[in-house]
This record gives C-alpha cells, structure tokens and sequence, in this order.
C-alpha cells in the first residue's frame, strides 16, 4: 500500500532510549508494514510554554533545543532522525506543540497539520501528582480523541485521556508491575482493537507497570476490559450519540516487546524485580497491529 501515514506521538518517555524512541517505534512498527510514515513528536514534558506561541503563526514547526528547557539529557536531544522498518525509511521529526486549554483552537491545530493517527506514550509522571504541562496536553489528546481520528493512549495516556473526560484517578500504595489476562466486558469481547487479532475464547494479556489508577469510566466511554488488580483496563470513546469512535485509552504496555525489556534491564532502567515480573508472553504485538489497521482503514 503506497498511502503515506502521519502519525502524532505525544512522546513522554523520552529520556529512556528503550521504551521511549524505541517503545515509539514499536508502535510505528506495524504501520511500517502497510504504509509510509512520517512521525511528528511532542514533547510538552519539556517544551516552554512560550514556544507553543510560534504556532499561532505557523501550524507545524520543526523543535529546536531552545524550545525544550527542560530537556532530560539523560537522552541526546535531536530534532529529526531516520529509522529503517520493515524496508521502509520511517522519518521521525519533532515539532513545536500548542501550549494552552482552548479545545477548538487543539482542533484546528490537529486538523491543519493533517493527522492520520495520534498515540500518547507512559510517562514517569503521574496524572495523580499533576504537573502545569499536563493541561495543554489532555486538552489536545482530549480533542484528538473526539476528532474521529485513530487516537490510542497507552498507560499515563489512558489515564490522561481518562482523566480529560471526567475520570477520578488515584494513586496506588505500591506499583503494579506484571502481566494480567484481561477480563473483557461484553462490549470488549467484541473490540476491533482487544480481539481481532485472536480467535474467539482465547485470553488476551497485557503487561502492566503503573502506580495510578483510573478509578471510574470516564464520560461518553465504554469499559471494554479491566484486571484482577485494575478496575479500569481499557476504555472507548464513544459521540455524543453513543457510538463508538476510533479513541482508545488502554493501561497496559503493548509496546513492550521482549528485547525491549532485555534491554532496558541490562541499561539499569528497570529494576530486577520489575524484569522477573516480565516474563511470559502479552498480546502487545497483536494490539498494536490491529491499530495500524485501524489507521490505515481511516485514511
């Protein structure tokens, strides 16, 4: 398939070489396979308030290092890089985001810099110790999500997307580091995300490493899963009128591939506690294929 994708990665973890850019590009990876990419990363975490107001001229600026006063150099700053999947050259390039509340202007931002999908990474922040940066950025995942474009929000993003639209959330005594079978609602037995990757019966597995919670469904969502451990698994964006939208919010990691975890371990980056919770197979891979279908259907 020759469509060329754009995808927007609200990239929070991007101090940690192995699940950040990497995490990233298993994302990507299934989308790769179908199409070419362009990714545009954000990175608010970090992005000065002041430099969200270069976007009021112009809709998509390349991020320079002066943007980003609080740069973790834990990670090398750069502005554009290449990576090679599945034969294909994926261009990642990171751009200036807006830096306010205003839901229409998030929209009108999303819609002028032609968005075909839109994914927000974990973070080692937490939705329950919030931080200034979090309310420009829930307001623009928030208006991504209603936008009817392919939108998916991985652990801090499920509970960020989740806490945009009215969810309590809470934060746990210990952190839940494993993998746990998802108990699936009627609606998610029946998920084209959750369950077209496997046949009918088979259990589906994520593998988990949060602190918070999301405590109640959030407005105008459906559950489709939660956990022995999580009451609220994963979500879905429905309209106003009810029906479902292509918005998702999930707390488990699908993109934690094995050599990722390999690697991470071997960097210090997890401890190993969090490694032996690790071991076994999830579904992640499958997930995030059937999102890149999702994606593709849409364009």
């Amino acid at each position: 398939m020759s469509t060329s994708l754009r995808v927007l990665m609200i990239d929070l973890l991007v101090e940690r070489a192995e699940f950040g850019h990497g995490g990233n590009q298993e994302v990507i990876k299934p989308m790769a396979a179908l199409s070419d990419v362009e990714v545009l990363l954000v990175t608010p975490q970090m992005q000065s308030f002041n430099s969200g107001k270069k976007v009021l001229q112009e809709s998509e600026i390349n991020l320079v290092e002066a943007d980003v006063p609080h740069w973790d150099y834990e990670y090398e700053f750069w502005s554009e890089t290449n990576v090679t999947m599945n034969g294909r050259n994926v261009h990642f390039k990171r751009i200036i985001m807006p830096m306010h509340q205003d839901e229409e202007g998030m929209r009108n931002w999303i819609n002028e810099i032609k968005l075909d999908a839109v994914v927000c990474s974990g973070s080692r922040r937490n939705v329950s110790i919030w931080e200034e940066w979090m309310g420009p950025t829930e307001t623009m995942f928030r208006a991504a999500a209603k936008s009817g474009i392919p939108t998916l929000g991985i652990c801090f993003g499920h509970q960020l997307l989740c806490h945009s639209l009215g969810s309590q959330i809470e934060r746990a005594e210990s952190l839940s580091s494993g993998i746990w079978d998802l108990e699936l609602t009627e609606e998610g037995e029946n998920d084209i995300l959750l369950t077209t990757h496997v046949e009918s019966n088979e259990k589906i597995s994520g593998l988990f490493s949060h602190q918070d919670h999301v405590m109640t469904i959030p407005e105008n969502c459906t559950l489709l899963s939660k956990t022995s451990h999580n009451m609220v698994t994963a979500v879905r964006v429905n309209d106003e009128t009810g029906n479902p939208m292509p918005a998702w919010g999930i707390q488990f990691h699908p993109e934690a591939a094995r050599k990722r975890i390999e690697r991470a371990y071997g960097w210090g980056h997890i401890s190993e506690e969090e490694y032996k919770s690790f071991r076994g197979e999830h579904d992640g891979a499958g997930i995030l294929s059937s999102f890149a279908k999702i994606v593709l259907e849409k364009v």
